[in-house]
């Protein structure tokens, strides 16, 4: 990672400034020594969650097209009394299927937040008012959207391949600096691979460990090879139970995506829901602490907040 110094003003980077120190930095070798910020270095960053105002209120409905709809509320002001209870400093706020691009309640979170919340958001290139209005949003919310949020999972969730849309939804986030998340089953992964590598300018936040158990070892390993490229960035979200289908055992997976990305560039997110305890929470993180077996006290500090921090603009 760059120091921020080396910016003409002396001042907190916005988004766009932000996206340009991580990328700069990726692409310095790992071999090199890294100068970290003391705020960096033991900031917890959970850059994975879900925020639902729940069935009951009417200020915030649900989306007519929702895939799925909680029956549970998990409010930001319960969110944030969770990162207290258990040591996260800060979050971010994914924006859920649930709403689509209705981006009201996203909004709110922010706001409830006071500054330790973002927000990623999510709008669709097949729909051509969502996409127009996709610039405007991310003007708006300069500070406090990190990254706009990309699904190809499963049939009906896809985006439209091949298309000038697409390619505008990529454009804008690289125009706005803002990364794109991408949220996909393996399967479709060779479909993806040209816009990441076309699109180097702009960050690519790979979700849920590519989602390693929803495909093949050969579909997977698309998405590894996506580690040679600077400009992605591998989160460690969404641990699937090796009691569940297809019962394979998620530790070699995440030693490997560590070896491949490394330290440098791996991030956090998940643990948090509407039953969290502050135990639960902490344990969460604790978990994936555990199968990073080779990553020295400094390196987990790095996975657990300070890469997160320097990449979506957090201060102490």
């Amino acid at each position: 990672m760059i120091d921020r110094s080396g910016y003409e003003k002396r001042r907190l980077p916005n988004r766009r400034e932000a996206m340009g120190v991580i990328a700069a930095g990726l692409a310095v070798s790992s071999s090199l020594p890294v100068a970290h910020a003391a705020s960096d270095a033991s900031m917890v960053v959970d850059a994975h969650l879900h925020c639902f105002a729940g069935p009951d209120d009417a200020r915030f409905p649900y989306h007519q097209n929702a895939p799925y709809r909680p029956g549970q509320a998990a409010t930001p002001e319960f969110l944030l009394e969770r990162m207290d209870g258990a040591g996260v400093d800060r979050a971010i706020v994914v924006h859920p299927e649930p709403y689509q691009d209705d981006h009201r309640y996203l909004e709110h979170c922010i706001e409830v937040g006071k500054g330790r919340l973002k927000g990623t958001c999510l709008f669709f290139a097949d729909q051509p008012d969502s996409l127009q209005r996709l610039p405007q949003f991310l003007r708006q919310h300069e500070d406090h959207i990190v990254a706009t949020r990309l699904h190809a999972y499963a049939p009906g969730r896809l985006p439209p391949w091949g298309t000038p849309e697409l390619d505008r939804l990529w454009s804008i986030a690289t125009d706005a600096g803002v990364a794109m998340q991408i949220h996909l089953e393996p399967r479709y992964a060779e479909r993806l691979d040209p816009y990441i590598r076309r699109y180097r300018e702009t960050q690519v936040i790979i979700d849920h460990l590519g989602r390693p158990m929803q495909g093949t070892l050969e579909e997977h390993a698309v998405v590894l090879r996506w580690s040679e490229l600077p400009n992605t960035v591998m989160k460690l979200a969404a641990i699937p139970d090796q009691n569940k289908y297809p019962h394979r055992d998620v530790k070699p997976v995440v030693r490997r995506l560590a070896e491949l990305w490394g330290a440098e560039r791996l991030i956090y997110g998940g643990g948090f829901n509407a039953k969290t305890t502050d135990a639960s929470y902490r344990q969460y993180r604790q978990q994936i602490a555990q199968m990073l077996p080779a990553f020295s006290d400094e390196d987990r500090s790095k996975v657990f907040g300070g890469n997160a921090a320097r990449l979506f603009g957090f201060d102490a």
